[in-house]
């Protein structure tokens, strides 16, 4: 016998609703260049009805897209809240990527409205004649002297009023979409169901995952538009947890500011964002971190040395997240297990994480036989599950599904208790005499270094070798340590066949719109003679 009650869709709608009543005097502070602004849930869920609302009204219909090209803002949470739960597709857009990548995905997405901050309406306005299903174009901000015609946010949520009547909608409906970031090819849309986001968002209160719960306040560093902040803005709703959003404010100085003012216990952002807030505590007199119970870093490996770093300095515990725009993002967290200390806990947080439940994951050869999960045979991981994507929007990619499974693309390790250890991406790993090297590891030892700042290290092609790894080092401000200090340091932690031959020192590491290092650019500045190499 079946239960109806039982067979109620699960609704981004009723996380709302659970939020604006359950939570509702709990905040959300955006930073401002004049301060820190808030507001209640129960203020973002009135306003997000009244954008529901406004939207009906410019002709916004079911499975209509409607895109932001926004900083993490209050204005872009109640973009969040509305638009699935009125039966729309919210498509985030990536306000880092290259005009010719955003019309692309703007044009492949048919979005129909675009909702963006007034400080990026230049960057809209260097496309706006190439995007031509977009018929609306909303601007949250003052903007006297648009270049193009605009609708003020303001003005069209004051001409309507709360209470507008959720649809009925089917779990399987699409009710969000985020696009890859096309290191490789053309970026692909990934679409989240209503059923898959409820999902992912409660695995995100598990004590298992990030435990999202009401007695937190998240710092949300990861964008917005980067698989949607990695399902934050549904789970603190659902959750009860409050967060900061800091727009643009995003360097090591600012956020140690907002972490003193505004006390939060929970942080969410990429590797290299926590190191310039190591950085930022290090020249500070008086750093006061100690709100903060945990970090949760992801989108890149997470150095040794910056576990032990926040650890020992400032008493915050790291951990590793894993996963990818096709997995919503969540897959594993890299929580120790119960009774593990020292040396022993700090090994298992700089390992990818433990699966978690409701994603199935395998690990399998060349040629596509699975490998025993035993810690020690390497393959490609494979997953599938509720939040998994089992196919593209718009797209054919059947190479990088098998069997009804996800293929990664990342190489590792698995061991029998479920946890990942990932050696790189398939296509960053350094094929040396025949045998491979992880680029991943060698940049995070090297970044132990008191010296580094950061380090990327890619493939260079070798006469005898076949390829050699080549090491890229921004060095700390006023260090002058050279590449063979660095070859020493390394050669007490890796095989000596992996020590680097080939050292360049730059400023800055290229990077990409979520903060990762931006490989492909740094074989492009290789190739064309633009990276000083010196070979020892």
């Amino acid at each position: 016998m079946r239960s109806t009650m039982q067979d109620a869709p699960l609704l981004i709608r009723d996380i709302v609703r659970h939020g604006q009543w359950m939570y509702a005097d709990k905040e959300i502070f955006t930073a401002t260049p004049t301060g820190i602004v808030s507001g209640t849930f129960a203020e973002v869920a009135l306003r997000a009805e009244r954008l529901a609302a406004a939207l009906t009204r410019l002709g916004v219909s079911r499975d209509d897209r409607v895109a932001t090209l926004m900083w993490n803002n209050q204005t872009h949470m109640e973009v969040y809240l509305a638009v699935p739960s009125m039966g729309a597709i919210l498509h985030t857009l990536n306000l880092r990527l290259f005009p010719d990548q955003l019309v692309f995905i703007i044009n492949h997405a048919d979005d129909k409205v675009i909702v963006v901050d007034a400080n990026l309406v230049p960057l809209l306005a260097r496309i706006k004649e190439h995007i031509g299903s977009v018929r609306h174009i909303i601007v949250n901000g003052s903007m006297p002297d648009a270049p193009f015609e605009v609708l003020d946010y303001e003005e069209l949520l004051e001409a309507e009023e709360p209470g507008f009547d959720w649809p009925d909608l089917d779990e399987d409906d699409a009710a969000v979409m985020c696009y890859t970031s096309g290191t490789t090819g053309e970026p692909k849309g990934v679409v989240y169901s209503h059923r898959s986001t409820w999902l992912h968002s409660l695995a995100s209160t598990s004590a298992n995952s990030i435990a999202f719960s009401d007695r937190d306040r998240c710092l949300l560093v990861v964008p917005m538009f980067h698989v949607n902040a990695w399902g934050a803005a549904y789970t603190a709703f659902m959750a009860g947890t409050e967060l900061i959003m800091p727009q643009m404010f995003l360097q090591g100085e600012p956020l140690l500011n907002m972490i003193s003012e505004l006390r939060p216990t929970l942080a969410l952002g990429v590797p290299t964002i926590w190191n310039d807030l190591l950085r930022a505590a290090s020249e500070h007199p008086h750093p006061d971190l100690s709100s903060l119970n945990r970090i949760l870093a992801g989108g890149a490996a997470v150095p040794r040395f910056m576990i032990e770093a926040f650890r020992d300095r400032h008493g915050v515990d790291v951990l590793q997240g894993w996963g990818m725009t096709e997995t919503s993002p969540l897959v594993a967290v890299s929580l120790p297990p119960r009774g593990v200390t020292g040396d022993r806990e700090t090994d298992y947080r700089v390992k990818a994480g433990r699966v978690m439940a409701g994603v199935e994951i395998r690990l399998t050869n060349e040629e596509g036989a699975v490998v025993p999960r035993d810690g020690a045979a390497v393959g490609e991981f494979e997953l599938r599950g509720p939040w998994i994507t089992g196919s593209y929007y718009g797209a054919d990619a059947p190479e990088l599904f098998r069997d009804g499974w996800l293929r990664t693309g990342d190489i590792g390790t698995l061991d029998p208790h479920g946890f990942m250890v990932i050696t790189d991406r398939s296509k960053d790993m350094i094929k040396s005499g025949g045998e491979w090297i992880s680029s991943v590891q060698l940049e995070t030892t090297v970044m132990g270094h008191d010296d580094v700042y950061e380090a990327a290290v890619i493939a260079v092609a070798d006469d005898r070798w076949h390829e050699r790894p080549l090491c890229v080092v921004v060095r700390t401000p006023g260090s002058q340590v050279s590449a063979e200090e660095l070859r020493e340091y390394l050669s007490t932690f890796v095989a000596k066949w992996w020590l680097p031959e080939h050292w360049s020192f730059v400023e800055t590491l290229p990077k990409t719109s979520v903060g990762k290092f931006n490989k492909r650019e740094l074989r492009r500045l290789y190739a064309e003679g633009e990276l000083e190499v010196s070979t020892l």
